[in-house]
């Protein structure tokens, strides 16, 4: 134990405190039985070479909620590692002249020293760095039981092209028509990709939602990304063609109304049914789409774009004779790839009608009005009475849906079924820095796993990095050429690796047993510890990294691995951080966290972080006026540094003063309100942090320190009076600013003359009967208006009220010669003087 210094020195302190935390082995944990398991985790940073604040937020609320869980009493897991795969490190490698590897794990190296100076309490003996062949190994046996349970396959299919990044994205990486990396336009591509069959999972995705305390907003944005829709599917006959259309539609009470068909541009049939006349019109725009994403395509402000094919299809029900069409804004990917359009009752189709002066016929009609198609500005999606809809026509829309799917399942020309718009998981990607997929292909064998004895199959090193479209794998003869564990004869290697999603889709099992080499995860330890009880990160995971997460658990408990079938019990997500309004990122501009340490330290940095707002929702960091760009260290931290240097000298003037057994002592009565303050305090900043009000917390902090300061110990005599409500206020101060910041926390508890750790410490409880108000303020109003406060006794009986209310000399000026006609008093809340 050392002296306590006069002045506040955060850079001795801290890295004090985090090598004597590191040498205790103090945030180590392990399975016990002595205590109920807490198992939370933050989402693992990217290697990028630094962390900025937009991380540390995330970081920064991880380590408050699992230092405040070990008070609680819980044994507590709080690892942490390295999402290490993916683009960046390869175009660094193009770039730099440099391999993918080093230029990861120097970036490693520099955000291990960053998070350690901010004193995170990581376990740091659970480390999982995703590229480590140890690590990726079991991404490959994983994919080899996928292949083996068939949810693993391979097909030919447009895919999300990124021309820059040269490689193929899933649905998921696409943001607002660009690559989510680069910002390049995405193009599709007709390419032979592995899928995972995440679409068998699309119900279950759905239901598990009611065993999940996530936030609704997620949990909705993961419902809409899935999209289960009811519909029916039924056969159009081609005018001169042996082929049907096959259709599927949510609005069968509308098929009277179908005025054209459109195909997407990609449909298997366009080809056969497109006649000669058409040809070029066909084709000039199966060419302007195919340089159209997916997001375009699909979003209502694209102008909708389309061309007649020539061929005409025959309506089943009412033997109509329509054109066929191809349009951008029908996917090959939703549904059939084909659609009856109906553009009374859908804005798509009815945009497309307008344009192409196609016909527009009305079958479902408001209650009681009439609709005029040549009048109608905007499409009626709503429900309502059928008109003319043959036999159908009078019925309420929602019964004829039903009774038009009957029939149709009576004539045998469709089905009632369910539709999703999920699609299965695309995992190709032509680059190196990913896993290797562990699959070869013999001429004579077909597609064959690699036994699973000669797992990891390794990245190679003997490659080039060209950034050409072929993976840079095909460029290692020592990789590409290989035997086939059936014949054993010549083979080539699968020239693709993995979707970096993999490597975090099970990550968070890794850490159960992260040193364990027979099994991707010691089984009686992802019992214990699984599931996460707490997950922080982004929102913008929604329908990435938290889809990929639980579909992946759900199959490994599917193929006998696990006992549980949902990874992320409870879910935050923290709010973004911005300079001027962007969010704070490499390529917007990322603030580091090295300067705010060196200057203020990192608990003044973590108080900081927390204090800027609710954590849920935006910060804004700031910008330089001078410069514009973000600050490097920003203004408002020094109201922060302000708190800690008081906090700190008023413990050092009065730290003789501490009574440490300040329970046993007499507490007098003139210590009432500060005694009050402090067990208020208590439960305000425990509530707070279990509602993740962070910010709230540590005002209650500041508060506390205000009333504290206002007492002045007596430091000659340890037991004068005084002392004893000093003390245990100053002591639960402490106590409760440790999750916030441990250091400073650490070296005052120390100061106070404790030995024990003040991590092990229990939190601190509120006294409910201490914490209770002895007054309440009652304000006092004249016909409404509020004209005076009364400061009175808790549970002040109303008469006596109404009595001081009218005494008052404030009241009596405004009542001045009037009468007083009534009195209203409401107990505890008000009094109200009616007068005239």
């Amino acid at each position: 134990m050392r002296e306590m210094s006069e002045r506040y020195q955060p850079g001795d302190i801290e890295p004090d405190w985090q090598r004597r935390w590191h040498e205790a082995r103090l945030h180590e944990s392990a399975i016990r039985d002595d205590r109920p398991k807490f198992y939370f985790l933050d989402m693992f940073a990217y290697p990028s070479g630094d962390l900025h604040w937009g991380h540390l937020r995330n970081y920064t609320i991880g380590d408050v909620v699992a230092r405040y869980q070990t008070h609680r009493g819980f044994n507590v897991m709080h690892p942490t590692g390295f999402d290490a795969f993916g683009l960046p490190a390869e175009n660094a490698a193009i770039k730099r002249g440099i391999h993918p590897r080093e230029w990861t794990y120097t970036n490693i190296a520099n955000m291990e020293r960053q998070f350690r100076a901010m004193g995170y309490a990581y376990d740091w003996s659970r480390e999982v760095i995703t590229c480590d062949p140890a690590y990726y190994r079991w991404n490959q046996w994983f994919f080899i039981q996928f292949f083996k349970a068939g949810l693993a396959y391979k097909k030919k299919s447009p895919v999300n092209w990124c021309p820059e990044c040269q490689t193929a994205l899933a649905n998921e990486q696409v943001v607002n028509a660009a690559c989510e990396r680069c910002g390049t336009t995405v193009v599709k591509r007709m390419m032979e990709q592995w899928y995972f069959r995440i679409t068998e999972y699309a119900d279950r995705l759905l239901d598990g939602h009611a065993k999940l305390d996530w936030p609704e907003d997620v949990i909705l944005m993961q419902r809409n990304w899935i999209g289960k829709s009811q519909g029916v599917e039924f056969s159009w006959p081609i005018d001169g063609h042996a082929d049907a259309l096959r259709v599927f539609t949510t609005r069968p009470d509308t098929v009277f109304g179908v005025t054209y068909m459109v195909l997407a541009p990609e449909h298997p049939l366009v080809d056969s049914i497109t006649t000669a006349d058409r040809r070029a019109d066909v084709d000039a725009l199966r060419q302007a789409v195919a340089g159209m994403s997916e997001i375009d395509r699909t979003s209502t402000e694209e102008e909708k774009l389309g061309a007649f094919t020539g061929a005409y299809a025959r309506n089943p029900m009412s033997g109509e004779r329509v054109p066929i069409f191809i349009a951008n804004y029908v996917m090959m990917e939703y549904g059939t790839g084909a659609i009856m359009a109906v553009p009374a009752h859908d804005q798509r189709d009815f945009e497309f009608a307008r344009k192409y002066a196609l016909p527009v016929r009305i079958v479902i009609a408001p209650a009681g009005a009439k609709l005029d198609p040549d009048a109608m500005t905007e499409a009626f999606e709503a429900e309502g009475e059928m008109v003319n809809s043959g036999a159908f026509t009078g019925l309420p829309s929602d019964e004829g849906w039903t009774k038009i799917a009957e029939e149709m399942e009576a004539r045998g020309i469709g089905r009632r079924t369910i539709n999703y718009r999920l699609r299965d998981w695309c995992i190709s990607r032509q680059r190196y820095w990913g896993t290797p997929i562990p699959m070869v292909y013999c001429d004579t064998c077909g597609i064959q796993p690699v036994p699973e004895e000669q797992l990891p199959v390794l990245l190679p090193d003997d490659v080039t990095f060209t950034g050409a479209g072929e993976s840079p794998l095909t460029t290692s003869p020592t990789f590409m050429q290989t035997t086939c564990p059936r014949c054993g004869g010549p083979a080539r290697r699968d020239a693709d690796t993995m979707d970096t999603f993999m490597d975090s889709s099970w990550y968070f099992l890794r850490y159960c047993s992260p040193g364990e080499t027979r099994a991707a995860f010691d089984p009686e330890a992802a019992r214990y510890w699984m599931p996460v009880d707490q997950y922080v990160g982004g929102r913008e995971h929604a329908t990435m990294h938290l889809i990929y997460a639980r579909f992946f658990t759900m199959a490994l408990h599917d193929l006998g691995l696990l006992g549980f079938d949902e990874p992320f019990r409870r879910l935050f997500n923290q709010g973004i951080v911005t300079a001027g309004g962007k969010k704070m990122s490499k390529r917007s501009g990322a603030v580091p966290p090295n300067d705010v340490v060196q200057t203020y330290g990192a608990d003044a940095a973590r108080l900081f972080i927390l204090f800027m707002a609710p954590a849920g929702e935006r910060a804004e960091w700031g910008t330089d006026p001078e410069t514009g760009k973000p600050y490097s260290v920003p203004p408002g931290i020094e109201g922060i540094d302000r708190f800690l240097n008081r906090l700190w000298r008023h413990v050092y003037a009065n730290r003789r003063a501490f009574v440490a057994d300040w329970a046993s002592g007499e507490m007098p009565a003139s210590a009432r309100g500060l005694r009050r303050k402090t067990h208020q305090s208590i439960a305000r900043v425990t509530a707070d942090i279990e509602r993740f009000q962070f910010n709230t917390a540590i005002s209650a902090l500041m508060e506390l320190l205000n009333e504290l300061t206002a007492f002045t110990p007596d430091t000659a005599e340890v037991y004068h009076d005084v002392n004893i409500p000093w003390s245990e206020a100053v002591e639960m101060l402490v106590r409760l600013l440790s999750p916030f910041a441990p250091h400073i926390a650490c070296e005052l508890w120390e100061a106070l003359g404790f030995d024990t750790p003040l991590a092990l410490e229990a939190w601190p409880e509120s006294d409910p009967s201490v914490a209770a108000e002895e007054a309440m303020e009652i304000p006092v109003q004249v016909n409404g208006k509020l004209r005076d406060k009364l400061v009175v006794p808790l549970h002040t009986d109303t008469a006596t009220l109404e009595a001081l209310a009218l005494a008052s000399e404030a009241v009596q000026r405004n009542i001045g010669d009037k009468s007083v006609r009534k009195v209203i008093v409401v107990p505890g809340k008000l009094v109200n003087i009616v007068v005239g």
